[in-house]
């Protein structure tokens, strides 16, 4: 049930006036100019920085810190144990054609496609966000209490219950559930990624229930009804992306603009073709080409096979082989400013609260 309480609690104890959450989308979705204006608006901004080098980590914080005093929030991508490299051969093969359609390089696999998390985890310390988030797991013990002596909130990624209770275990401050629906990387960690495949309304009373700490609802919300439910269903706040990808000040490219411009609620689906792990996206020739063969390697090493191929893509606007990533919420999404967006939502949020309570 709804505890007007938690809502307020929570708000209070990130510093913000609402508990409103800009997803900390990775591969320059969201910069600093989004995570300024959504702080500036009310919400909480936030860095998607999991494949940021640590120095560009630090001038993007520095950007942020500049701009506004308010609160914002960084997110790494928690380190997983190695797993055994898969033969190249046959999705390098499949991407050797594309590369030369767009006269790039042969492929290849590169040897380390994520920045070193250590170094990454020390520039967020130095950089003292008011939250660190993660997802795919849990750091190690000594990265959590060094946040927590730098005065920093931890926040933690769960696509069921299981996930919920381990970060609860673990110390967390709060936790994002994430639902099935939301786009991006799925969170999961604990267990088969299937077993994540949760829906939002289905998974954030279970897990409110199941912990005692803040529940932040993410995973199709996009308007004051989406907001306004998960307050029905005991979130203390929600945390948006897709929502925010048509925003002028958003990294999205216009070349993918104009896609969620045109999409709907089937448009989109989970797909381990763009870096190896389940993602959901709107599918493209790169998606069912790959997806044709089964031809994936583990992540992070899909990862670095495609990410040229995805990056120049990008670059040229040609949509056939970026990433094009969405939730299922997407046909809900509006252009304009993001501090726009945010005072929409939270005006929408009380119509809808209004209309129950009436």
């Amino acid at each position: 049930m709804m505890d007007p309480l938690a809502w307020r609690r929570f708000a209070e104890r990130l510093g913000v006036r609402h508990p409103l959450i800009q997803a900390p989308m990775a591969g320059g979705l969201s910069p600093p100019d989004l995570a300024v204006a959504v702080t500036e608006a009310g919400g909480m901004g936030s860095l998607g920085t999991a494949d940021a080098s640590p120095e560009a980590i630090r001038q993007q914080a520095k950007s942020v810190r500049s701009r506004t005093s308010g609160p914002y929030g960084i997110n790494l991508f928690a380190p997983r144990a190695p797993v055994a490299a898969g033969d190249p051969g046959p999705v390098l093969g499949l991407l050797a054609r594309f590369h030369a359609e767009l006269g790039l390089p042969a492929p290849e696999v590169a040897e380390a496609p994520l920045p070193d998390f250590q170094a990454q985890v020390e520039v967020v310390l130095e950089a003292a966000p008011t939250v660190f988030s993660f997802t795919f797991g849990i750091p190690d013990a000594s990265v959590l209490e060094a946040m927590r002596a730098r005065g920093i909130l931890i926040v933690g990624t769960a696509t069921n219950v299981r996930e919920a209770l381990a970060l609860e275990a673990a110390g967390v401050d709060a936790i994002v559930a994430q639902g099935s629906e939301a786009g991006g990387h799925r969170g999961s960690f604990g267990g088969s990624f299937e077993a994540g495949l949760v829906g939002t309304l289905a998974l954030v009373p279970q897990v409110v229930d199941a912990v005692r700490l803040p529940v932040i609802a993410s995973g199709g919300i996009m308007d004051g009804r989406g907001i306004a439910a998960a307050r029905m269903l005991g979130a203390a706040g929600v945390q948006l992306g897709t929502a925010f990808l048509r925003c002028q000040e958003s990294g999205t490219v216009p070349a993918h603009r104009e896609v969620l411009r045109e999409a709907r609620d089937e448009s989109s689906r989970i797909t381990r073709a763009l870096t190896g792990r389940p993602a959901r996206a709107i599918p493209n020739e790169l998606i069912t080409t790959l997806e044709e063969v089964g031809a994936y390697l583990p992540y992070p090493q899909h990862h670095g096979a495609t990410r040229a191929l995805r990056g120049a893509a990008a670059q040229r606007g040609d949509t056939r082989f970026m990433t094009l990533w969405a939730g299922q919420g997407v046909g809900l999404s509006r252009e304009g400013p993001a501090a726009e967006l945010v005072r929409t939502l939270m005006a929408e949020t009380e119509a809808a609260l209004g209309a129950v309570r009436g």
